[in-house]
């Protein structure tokens, strides 16, 4: 309910650029995994029904990526963006990661395994994270500017620098530059920021920051 409104622009533009083959969706751990990264192969199961994995491509992350169904049982990160897969996709496949370990050669390899396997596939990688998490709405917004333009300019050195100097509290830095790393892209662009407040009301004084951005490869 707080950041479908800003997912949506995203998903829009995925289906206006014409819909992949797989969906490669990284999202950050918030329960502790024992995993510095874990996919799943095991199929989803939303309220709008089950979604399948790329089983092909979960077998060439094998032996790379470890896989668990059980470590991503509890996690919303990814699951939160299924739904929005499935409305705009009538038969998508994902491959489903979450990331524990958040560091910049965490990160690297992430992305290397990730470009590597998807070579010659026709993948869309999504990252899944929240902005700045319960603080006051300005502050939000000043803070979210710092890590936006770092997305923007494809930095991921710069993601981490940003949220550790500025003490950024998004939950999935890691995985956007994990994405950018896979993506191997050439520009960006950002399509919307707002907050918890712009979609539920609330306390101005605690607000989430959300922002949508795509990525784009020639």
């Amino acid at each position: 309910m707080a950041s479908g409104m800003n997912a949506a622009h995203v998903y829009k533009r995925i289906k206006e650029d014409g819909l992949p083959d797989t969906y490669v969706i990284i999202g950050p751990d918030h329960h502790g995994v024992p995993f510095d990264f874990v996919m799943c192969s095991d199929d989803y199961l939303t309220p709008m029904g089950p979604c399948k994995t790329d089983r092909e491509l979960t077998g060439a992350l094998k032996g790379m990526v470890p896989d668990s169904a059980n470590a991503h049982m509890l996690e919303h990160s990814v699951e939160v963006q299924v739904p929005f897969i499935q409305y705009i996709d009538p038969d998508p496949h994902i491959v489903p990661i979450i990331m524990s370990r958040q560091d910049p050669v965490t990160a690297r390899r992430l992305g290397e395994i990730l470009a590597n396997a998807c070579e010659g596939r026709d993948v869309v990688i999504i990252a899944s994270s929240d902005m700045s998490h319960y603080v006051p709405k300005q502050r939000a917004a000043a803070l979210d500017s710092e890590l936006i333009g770092r997305i923007a300019a494809l930095d991921p050195d710069g993601i981490f620098h940003a949220v550790r100097s500025k003490g950024i509290s998004a939950c999935g830095y890691g995985p956007i530059a994990a994405a950018i790393a896979a993506s191997r892209p050439d520009s960006a662009e950002i399509l919307k920021y707002s907050d918890s407040y712009d979609s539920l009301g609330g306390d101005p004084g605690a607000v989430v920051g959300y922002a949508s951005a795509v990525m784009y490869r020639k």
